[in-house]
């Protein structure tokens, strides 16, 4: 029997997808000629909030996978590297100028982009117990841990 991870997706999910990726193109030009670039929301601090409960929720249980060597361990970094991505991706261009844009740059650089990698390379499969016992985290021969 085939791991669930090589088996085949059927091919009316991949027609799907595609054909939802091809119909975003023109609703994203869409968007940048009739979106203002600015406005108020109500319940921006509600939005922000519930966006980290599901990012430290998602981090979480991918620790809690990644500590089990648990097979979920890979789409649930892959979902955590998403998320971070994300709140790299609005921080920096939410931000207002000075201080609070100099510390959303800042939390990306040092702080999400590095910690979104990771993941990547958890979700990977590329991190995992090295043949001295020992767990590592790398790819080819530089090695984090």
């Amino acid at each position: 029997m085939a791991e669930p991870f090589e088996q085949r997706s059927p091919s009316w999910a991949a027609a799907v997808l595609a054909a939802a990726a091809v119909a975003l193109v023109p609703w994203t030009v869409a968007l940048t000629v009739i979106l203002p670039s600015r406005h108020l929301a109500d319940h921006w601090d509600l939005a922000w909030t519930g966006f980290d409960v599901v990012l430290a929720c998602s981090l979480l249980a991918t620790a809690a996978a990644a500590a089990r060597s648990r097979r979920a361990v890979q789409p649930l970094a892959a979902a955590s590297a998403a998320l971070l991505f994300c709140d790299a991706w609005f921080d920096v261009l939410t931000a207002s100028s000075g201080i609070d844009l100099e510390v959303a740059i800042l939390l990306a650089v040092l702080a999400e982009i590095p910690l979104a990698l990771v993941c990547l390379l958890l979700a990977s499969g590329r991190a995992g117990p090295s043949r001295q016992g020992q767990d590592r985290l790398g790819v080819g021969r530089f090695r984090i841990l």
